[in-house]
């Protein structure tokens, strides 16, 4: 039995803040893609180009639970930071960042439904793991060997 009723319109604005962070994800991971060079330029683009689809399997998804939930997706994007900081660890970094961002609105969406909702506690659970092995791929790119 569930504690306290779900709060739809708080969790409706959680999930198109999420959507939102997500689609800046697609437009940030594809301009990195772009601006990749040097000699291990093909590896970092496709790793780019898969976090950038990815994102958008992840808006997708947050898009369908605001409709599950009776909510108007979002049209926005999370914000796009343009540095022009072009060094694949500068780029890193940034995504780093990005990633960290998804991760708290998930972690937040855990908070609101924990014990309330079991669909919206798996789904946030799952990517919460997506996220945290994400930052921990980004970080050990950002190593040097032997650290």
């Amino acid at each position: 039995m569930y504690r306290q009723k779900l709060d739809t319109s708080a969790v409706v604005e959680v999930l198109n803040r999420i959507l939102e962070t997500e689609l800046a994800g697609v437009v940030r991971y594809t301009h990195y893609s772009f601006m990749c060079f040097g000699y291990g330029r093909i590896p970092i683009v496709s790793w780019m180009r898969t976090q950038a689809t990815e994102s958008l399997q992840h808006a997708e998804e947050a898009g369908e639970m605001v409709t599950h939930f009776q909510g108007h997706p979002s049209l926005g994007i999370g914000p796009l930071l343009e540095t022009h900081k072009h060094d694949v660890g500068d780029i890193l970094r940034e995504s780093l960042e990005h990633e960290g961002t998804a991760l708290r609105y998930y972690r937040e969406l855990l908070e609101m439904v924990l014990d309330r909702n079991i669909m919206l506690e798996d789904y946030a659970r799952r990517m919460i793991g997506q996220e945290e092995a994400h930052m921990g791929e980004v970080e050990k790119m950002l190593r040097k060997p032997g650290e």
